[in-house]
């Protein structure tokens, strides 16, 4: 009995150490995806239904200046604490389209088809998630902007510079519309981003849209449900919305913040992107402290997708508390 459990065992252990199926090939099952599945994503705000809709992600050296008043090790940082690469930026993009039950309500529109070949795809998906998603551009009723960068109001475009929302009404913000189209203060901007910001909301806005682009003001509806809030300090005229739906409210914060990583959990860090940094720190702080007061749900346009979640406070900063996903609607 002992001899043959001995044989037994050493049987088995010379089983164990040699490779099953020597000399057969590694064969994969399928060949290798190369490409993300549609990136949209929706959930109930009461009756309400929010579809974000991914424009893609644009990674890029982090230059110097990012932060205008942190230094480049104290942002590395920062990434490295979230799992990012240093010395690199990721910045999502992630428009609306709401249907409230009677509209189907866009809010921000990407970055554009022109993007969207110069990125090799990357960025400027909005209208391919849009479509993927069922929901076409000729049904949208209404286009909601935010603010007049580039990445919120290229998309307005399609390739060959006709309205992408043929039969929809767009809505922007009457003071952002009132800085923009100003002749003065597009003589007095300094710097050649900014003044690039005038150039590109003149050729959007110009290409057959005018007759279509209603300035709305804070503190109002600019659908149903959809209420305008006075954001300022990124832009002029920078705007956030709460939607809100029975008794279920979310706040769509637009760039308050850019990736959470960096200024949700340093909200004294100036973006090099905000306009008047100090009045965007002010807002920032007025935000956050609410919607930790109030516990309520904050979609944020440069958050990591599906870009929604809750946030809490932490230390000197906050925290982005990722919303759960639902696999159902």
């Amino acid at each position: 009995m002992d001899l043959t459990r001995r044989h037994a065992l050493t049987a088995a252990a010379a089983l164990a150490a040699t490779p099953l199926l020597r000399g057969t090939p590694a064969q994969a099952a399928a060949p290798l995806a190369d490409k993300q599945a549609p990136s949209f994503y929706r959930y109930k705000v009461g009756d309400a239904q929010v579809n974000v809709i991914s424009d893609g992600a644009n990674t890029f050296p982090l230059p110097d200046g990012f932060v205008v008043n942190a230094k480049k090790d104290e942002i590395n940082a920062a990434l490295e604490q979230a799992f990012m690469p240093k010395d690199k930026m990721t910045i999502n993009f992630a428009p609306l389209a709401i249907n409230t039950g009677g509209k189907l309500v866009v809010v921000d529109t990407g970055n554009g088809a022109g993007a969207f070949a110069s990125s090799k795809g990357n960025v400027g998906q909005f209208a391919t998630n849009l479509m993927a998603a069922g929901l076409d551009p000729k049904a949208v009723d209404i286009v909601v902007i935010s603010h007049f960068h580039g990445d919120h109001i290229n998309g307005l475009l399609t390739a060959d510079n006709q309205p992408a929302f043929p039969n929809a009404e767009v809505l922007v913000p009457a003071a952002e519309w009132k800085y923009f189209m100003d002749d003065g203060e597009m003589s007095r901007a300094s710097g050649e981003r900014m003044q690039g910001v005038f150039k590109n909301a003149r050729r959007v806005f110009e290409a057959g849209l005018n007759k279509k682009v209603t300035p709305y003001e804070w503190g109002k509806d600019v659908a149903p449900g959809l209420l305008a809030v006075e954001a300022v300090g990124h832009t002029p005229g920078h705007t956030s919305f709460v939607l809100s739906s029975g008794a279920d409210k979310v706040f769509i914060q637009s760039d308050v913040t850019n990736h959470p990583a960096l200024f949700v959990a340093n909200p004294g860090w100036h973006l090099m992107f905000d306009q008047d940094p100090a009045m965007a720190e002010t807002t920032r702080r007025k935000v956050y402290d609410m919607l930790v007061a109030d516990k309520m749900r904050v979609q944020g346009f440069h958050y990591p997708f599906p870009a929604n979640g809750y946030v809490q406070k932490d230390g000197n900063g906050y925290r982005l508390v990722p919303a759960p996903w639902n696999p159902v609607i």
